[in-house]
């Protein structure tokens, strides 16, 4: 079916739209960058233990794969997606408000299922808009969305100097003070009118083109990149909680989060010219390994006196463990599946990710109560069923890639 031509009005560039979504992609993740690696210190704070904090952690990871493509697909159906970003933007600073509450276990769980519908979809819809840029202006999408890495690494840096300063109990402040910038840069979005093609996670799309999809090499690869991706369940769940354990300082937690991100980046910069080469099952297996070293190594720092750089180290493979898994999946779609499916290929990988990575958070409570910090060993097993479901894939590869 042919797409529907753009009117004028859509064919006229908004003014400074790089500056705008440059700057919208910058608000919106500095609560991001704050809540991942914090809102765990806070929930502790608060005096929860870990079986707790692991349910308030994984139950809105649930609701979201659900949640989110229904409401990517009504901002694709909406007048525009900018007014809809809007209007989710500030939901999610109202409802975080309820973090002020007396922070009960089912006051805070209600709060964070009620969020976690308005505020996982800001992230698709900002890309939809600059995407639309991209392909009607011809926008350079890094160029505005390297301001969201940049910010985030900003928040985990500046939230841990904050924290040590205040303590956990400001997070929510912070959390909320962010959701207000970043409503404020919303209503600065560029409006470019309905979309031609629906965005990455739109719901219809992924309802239509998946049974197209659903063949052996795109189902093993996608669950073994699930599975890898939801063995980070136990670091972004709770490594924050035992750095501060054994006497780590908030503003060095949030150095160690921060040079994670870097180690990503650095990725994201040199791929093509190291593994330009190399077959998209292989940078898979590498990011397998990657993670197995990884989560053997993170239980062996502290007693091997190897101290905060030995973490430092650890952290570095964060370039390997998530960047090339990000790198290997969008790889894999762009080589297999062809153009007017990938919406849907992005929204079932989005799924598969989702569903795992709340599966493995909800087990590691438990697994942390009894464990501690070798409750990261547990996390190998998963990331060597990942390497098996990749290798599966490999067995059932095409023989050539798509063009176009």
């Amino acid at each position: 079916m042919s797409l529907p031509p753009l009117s004028p009005e859509q064919l006229v560039k908004p003014r400074h739209f790089e500056l705008r979504m440059s700057l919208i992609f910058f608000t919106l993740f500095v609560s991001l960058g704050i809540h991942l690696p914090y809102f765990p210190l806070w929930l502790q704070a608060e005096g929860f233990h870990a079986g707790q904090i692991a349910v308030i952690l994984a139950a809105p990871m649930f609701l979201r794969v659900v949640t989110t493509p229904l409401l990517t697909a009504l901002a694709d159906r909406a007048k525009d997606r900018a007014n809809v970003y809007v209007v989710l933007v500030a939901a999610t600073m109202v409802i975080s408000a309820g973090y002020f509450l007396t922070p009960t276990y089912a006051m805070v769980l209600a709060v964070s299922l009620a969020l976690t519908i308005v505020w996982t979809p800001h992230s698709p819809i900002a890309d939809s808009l600059a995407l639309s840029g991209v392909r009607r202006f011809g926008s350079n999408y890094t160029a505005m969305r390297k301001w969201g890495s940049i910010s985030y690494l900003c928040a985990n840096i500046a939230g841990g100097f904050i924290l040590a300063w205040t303590g956990p109990k400001a997070v929510p402040a912070i959390i909320f003070v962010a959701l207000a910038a970043a409503l404020l840069a919303g209503l600065l979005a560029p409006r470019l009118g309905r979309p031609r093609r629906a965005s990455p996670l739109s719901a219809t799309d992924i309802q239509h083109a998946a049974p197209k999809l659903l063949n052996a090499y795109f189902l093993y690869f996608t669950f073994g990149v699930g599975i890898i991706t939801a063995s980070h369940a136990f670091l972004y769940g709770f490594v924050s909680i035992y750095w501060k354990s054994i006497g780590i300082s908030d503003s060095v937690v949030g150095l160690l989060w921060a040079w994670g991100v870097v180690a990503e980046v650095c990725m994201f910069l040199f791929f093509n010219r190291i593994f330009a080469s190399v077959s998209v099952v292989q940078v898979m297996v590498i990011a397998g390994i990657g993670s197995i070293v990884r989560w053997i190594a993170f239980p062996l720092i502290w007693p091997l006196g190897l101290g905060v750089a030995g973490f430092f180290g650890v952290q570095t493979l964060h370039s390997v463990s998530v960047a090339m898994v990000l790198i290997g999946l969008q790889k894999m779609i762009g080589e297999t599946v062809s153009e007017e499916r990938t919406g849907a290929a992005q929204g079932i990988a989005y799924f598969f990710n989702g569903f795992f990575m709340a599966v493995v958070t909800l087990a590691s409570g438990p697994l942390y109560d009894r464990l501690g910090v070798d409750g990261f060993w547990a996390m190998i097993p998963i990331a060597i069923f990942g390497l098996v479901l990749i290798g599966l894939a490999a067995r059932s590869a095409p023989q050539r890639p798509i063009r176009g």
